[in-house]
């Protein structure tokens, strides 16, 4: 999330990083995840290193995409409205354009979390471990139960982790949740 927030505001303050920085991610995103798991083997090695550098990798651009695009439509009337009552640059970003990209920047964050819990399962081929390995071993092995407990708890993992995310963002925006 800090790597793709950051680099999304450094993209829509300064357009020509945005040229250069939006392009690499948009690629990142059409690489399928086992693909950019086995990339970084020869790179890094096998391991829980790679698997979380491939995570990150996997996980930023939804943030990434949506941070841009969520500070960009910002409608400039707000901002002028809160540069005219005396604002600073860093008022205006953090009391106007963060707030109201805030949603956009949540279903990034939302896309980024079940992508990171459906790739963390292939990240058992390069020898990271985890809930993949059961995946995996079951499918070796042609036994539909552990099959069954692999795809159960990963699904469990990527419900729960949306609940979790959806109570987060009802904290964080309650003023769309308040009844009038």
């Amino acid at each position: 999330m800090i790597i793709g927030i950051v680099c999304g505001y450094l993209c829509v303050k300064h357009k020509q990083l945005e040229s250069k920085i939006v392009p690499i991610f948009q690629v990142l995103r059409v690489i399928p995840s086992l693909a950019v798991l086995l990339l970084l083997l020869p790179i890094i090695g096998t391991g829980m290193k790679s698997a979380v550098i491939a995570l990150v990798l996997l996980a930023v651009p939804p943030v990434l995409m949506n941070t841009v695009v969520g500070i960009k439509e910002v409608p400039s009337f707000m901002i002028e409205s809160a540069y005219g009552m005396g604002m600073t640059e860093k008022q205006v970003l953090w009391k106007v354009q963060f707030p109201l990209a805030m949603p956009l920047i949540f279903t990034g964050i939302k896309i980024a979390m079940i992508e990171i819990i459906a790739s963390a399962t292939l990240a058992a081929k390069i020898g990271s471990g985890g809930v993949g390995e059961i995946i995996f071993t079951g499918l070796g092995l042609n036994r539909t139960d552990l099959l069954l407990i692999g795809g159960i708890t990963v699904g469990l993992l990527t419900i729960l982790s949306s609940l979790l995310l959806e109570l987060i963002n009802r904290v964080v925006m309650r003023y769309k949740y308040v009844k009038s």
